[in-house]
């Protein structure tokens, strides 16, 4: 098959949608490299993240150097999926071509999160217009949507009342980093270079008011003095960001928050992951919840919220709170640390789940095997 793909975010973004664009990708080429893969893209920003697309011949990558290319990658990419004889294209991030349901080239956008519905005061009411248009117009004209989580089909169903059996769950699989651990020294190495505390609690993502980072940083006075240990915090943000400092400084809880910005090298991140004590995610909304499964193959304890898709991105194991209680957050944080066994258990069992529920070869095939149902149906 010749399978095209939209690579905006591959090129250019590298964090969660470009990671899982490069990760779906690089995998369907390692596992099932009979196919044609083509990377449609209006830019390209070259670094050591994209280096392997460009500098592979098994990658076919067209780069509009044109005028217009918005307009290209909506609407008149269809002429360049047609000379290339594509026999699908697949959306890897809530968008199709337009009218691309009218070329016979057969489509599937895959759907992260309906984010800009179920907290919308996080966006203009311009963005808003616009993203409910073009996520509403690929749902309707896909020939199938992948979901990344039952959260996320379940969203998709609520809000465009596409029907459920048009809808495939296939969970993103983890990039390949995470999938062997560090030696102590490598990740001592990495802890002594930025100069992190022995012990420390972890958070990772964005500094915003869906994330709820505020709940942790209220939830550290909480605890007893002797587990009143650092916050490292990796990740940035703007306003809400400064409503956290600023409580911290009234609560006088600056010098126990550790700041990284602009952590860009993922063998860095999953050091911090290694060596933390407990990693903290009370997000009140995520279409999958990735740092929830990068801390479990990193073999640390998760606290995380009980809502929308990180019962599923946790498992069993991890311990479930409800994030508008800094004082659940505090109890889950006392209970683990004070229990050597108990912090054992979700180890094991977290990382087991994680690497069975999150297998790439597995999730890969996955995607292949819908690929090969909708390209036989319309033979």
């Amino acid at each position: 098959m010749k399978i095209g793909f939209d690579a905006k975010r591959l090129y250019n973004n590298f964090t969660g949608l470009g990671n899982y664009s490069r990760t779906l990708v690089s995998n369907l080429h390692q596992y099932f490299p009979k196919n044609q893969y083509y990377l449609y893209t209006p830019k390209i920003k070259k670094d050591l993240t994209t280096e392997p697309f460009l500098n592979n011949p098994d990658y076919h990558t067209r780069c509009h150097n044109g005028l217009f290319k918005s307009a290209w990658r909506s609407s008149f990419i269809k002429k360049d999926l047609k000379k290339d004889k594509i026999d699908i294209y697949h959306g890897l991030s809530h968008e199709l071509p337009f009218h691309i349901d009218q070329t016979g080239i057969r489509s599937i956008v895959t759907i992260h999160d309906i984010i800009f519905r179920t907290f919308p005061d996080m966006y203009t009411a311009i963005d808003r217009s616009i993203y409910n248009y073009k996520f509403r117009y690929a749902c309707q004209h896909a020939d199938k949507i992948i979901a990344i989580s039952e959260c996320t089909k379940r969203d998709i169903i609520k809000y465009f009342g596409t029907p459920p059996e048009k809808i495939q769950v296939i969970y993103q699989a983890i990039q390949p980093t995470f999938q062997v651990l560090q030696t102590p020294e490598a990740v001592e190495k990495t802890i002594q270079k930025f100069h992190l505390p022995e012990e420390y609690l972890l958070y990772v993502g964005a500094i915003n008011s869906r994330k709820n980072l505020l709940h942790i940083v209220k939830a550290l006075p909480l605890l007893p003095r002797q587990m009143q240990i650092p916050l490292v915090i990796v990740g940035n943000g703007h306003q809400y960001k400064e409503e956290v400092l600023k409580y911290a400084t009234k609560a006088n809880l600056s010098k126990q928050l550790i700041l990284i910005h602009n952590l860009h090298d993922t063998k860095e991140l999953q050091a911090f992951y290694q060596k933390a004590k407990i990693f903290i995610y009370p997000s009140y909304y995520e279409g999958f919840g990735l740092p929830v499964t990068e801390a479990l193959l990193s073999k640390v304890p998760v606290i995380t919220s009980n809502r929308s898709s990180l019962p599923e991105a946790g498992g069993p194991a991890s311990c479930y709170i409800d994030p508008d209680s800094p004082e659940e957050i505090a109890h889950a944080i006392e209970t683990i640390l004070s229990d050597e066994n108990r912090q054992r258990e979700m180890i094991e069992q977290g990382y087991l789940f994680a690497k069975q529920q999150f297998e790439a070869k597995s999730l890969t095939q996955q995607i292949h095997q819908l690929y090969q149902e909708i390209y036989r149906r319309y033979e």
